[in-house]
């Protein structure tokens, strides 16, 4: 069995987050990719996501119909900072033998040396790089392992939707149609 695991704040999720799991999907065969939203990033203290529900509720309304990814809301109901290698750990137990690949964006490849247990993180998973566009692809630092994806690179972040609705400009085609609707009806990130 081969999982991706993509991480992250999901604050909100955009369609460049759908086009990496479905470029990683297609191009390393994966049977699945889980969604794992962060409770807080260690890597943005002192910054505070839409509440944790919220990001729920948009990540499941931009995966309705979308087969092969699944939610897990482990590290929201593990609460605290977040750290991949005590998420990475749970799924080399709960998937005993399965080929592991957790998905980055490529301006995270460099800081990889810094995270938590750097060693361990290389040794459970192989790291799966989505190139930015119009970038050159992202050098895997050693000992971390993996490859970069080839499609669908697709210039658009969290944060950049999150200044569009504050400036009242429009996300549709950034973010699926029903989360673009849910952000406008709950008034989220004015």
């Amino acid at each position: 069995m081969k999982i991706g695991l993509l991480g992250g704040s999901f604050d909100p999720v955009h369609l460049g987050h759908l086009l990496v799991a479905r470029a990683a999907r297609e191009e390393l065969g994966l049977d699945k990719v889980w969604f794992i939203p962060a409770a807080q990033s260690p890597f943005k203290p002192g910054t505070s996501p839409a509440p944790a529900p919220e990001r729920l509720r948009l990540l499941r309304l931009a995966l309705a119909g979308e087969t092969g990814c699944e939610i897990d809301d482990l590290e929201i109901r593990r609460g605290g900072v977040s750290y991949t290698v005590d998420t990475l750990r749970h799924y080399a137990e709960l998937f005993p033998g399965a080929g592991l690949f957790y998905l980055i964006g490529a301006d995270q490849t460099a800081q990889l040396p810094q995270w938590r247990e750097a060693g361990e993180l290389a040794r459970l998973a192989q790291f799966v790089v989505a190139p930015r566009q119009g970038e050159s692809p992202a050098v895997l630092p050693p000992p971390f392992r993996g490859r970069a994806l080839r499609g669908f690179p697709l210039a658009v972040s969290s944060s950049e939707i999150r200044a569009r609705v504050r400036a009242g400009l429009p996300v549709t085609r950034l973010t699926p149609d029903a989360v673009a609707e849910a952000i406008a009806n709950n008034r989220l990130y004015l």
